[in-house]
């Protein structure tokens, strides 16, 4: 299963693939390089195409081009047999990878359609919708990743990925507040809001005030509590898949820099030097 890649455009789309995650998804391309080399090329198909379908809010002018790039993956993902799907880098790296570690079809679909919601500007209605749909979309690729790095089979640790994947997915929106704030997105989600007392308008107008830092202190304490839970479960996965769990090295430092003086909610990019990530992660993958 694991020999080298016979088809000299299939390697092409491998090759592509990690491109792209380097250049827009450093933390998981540098996690990616502490698995076998075997496996590599895969987490990054992997990968890639979780990067694609997350991008696509920034490359379309309204839903409806959106929504049929979704249903173009639907029909990759669905075996719809078309010229332009097996032309697709991504797509093809992706599909061989389903196809050599039986990848669930379905879970990638769920993964499709839970980004749906980031075509349009309605708000998170609730913390139970925002892991839901963290659940479909960062559990389900950590999950994944998982498969692959046990060569298709059962490596546990279910819990473990679905608790994984809630931290990075709120730590990750927290991250991109100034972005998403900027185009009148809001997944913080409405009770966490109310609670704080204040609105998605005061999230999209960038309001600094008391209650929406209140708001944000909520979501941190969530990520922290699913970053506790996952690391505490990665003792129940197979050593083989445990490089899956990586990225959640990040999770901490990112969260603990939001709450340094003069940190902007609205403006703030958080950015960490390469050499200190790869630390982190070398640290853990001895440890882990």
């Amino acid at each position: 299963m694991m020999d080298e890649v016979a088809d000299p455009r299939l390697g092409e789309a491998y090759v592509h693939c990690e491109t792209l995650l380097r250049e827009h998804d450093p933390d998981r391309w540098l996690a990616s390089l502490f698995a076998p080399w075997s496996h590599r090329k895969h987490l990054h198909a992997l990968y890639a195409f979780s990067l694609e379908v997350a991008r696509v809010r920034e490359i379309v002018s309204d839903p409806m081009p959106g929504e049929i790039r979704f249903q173009w993956w639907r029909d990759a993902l669905e075996g719809e047999e078309r010229g332009d799907i097996s032309a697709h880098p991504v797509a093809s790296a992706l599909l061989d990878t389903v196809k050599r570690f039986k990848l669930p079809r379905a879970a990638l679909t769920n993964l499709v359609d839970a980004r749906t919601f980031d075509l349009y500007d309605d708000p998170m209605p609730g913390m139970r919708q925002l892991e839901g749909y963290g659940g479909e979309t960062s559990s389900a690729l950590m999950r994944m990743a998982c498969l692959i790095l046990a060569d298709g089979r059962d490596p546990g640790g279910a819990d473990a990925a679905g608790h994984g994947g809630l931290a990075y997915a709120i730590t990750g929106l927290l991250r991109a507040l100034p972005w998403h704030s900027a185009r009148g997105q809001v997944y913080v989600p409405a009770d966490v809001l109310k609670e704080a007392g204040v609105t998605a308008q005061d999230l999209i107008a960038g309001a600094r005030t008391e209650g929406v830092a209140k708001a944000l202190a909520h979501m941190r304490a969530a990520a922290r509590t699913h970053l506790a839970a996952a690391i505490g479960g990665i003792k129940t996965v197979a050593p083989v898949a445990r490089p899956a769990f990586l990225p959640l090295t990040m999770v901490e430092p990112y969260l603990a820099a939001m709450e340094k003086p003069g940190y902007d909610p609205f403006k703030t990019v958080i950015q960490t030097p390469q050499w200190r990530r790869q630390w982190r992660l070398w640290m853990a993958a001895r440890r882990w």
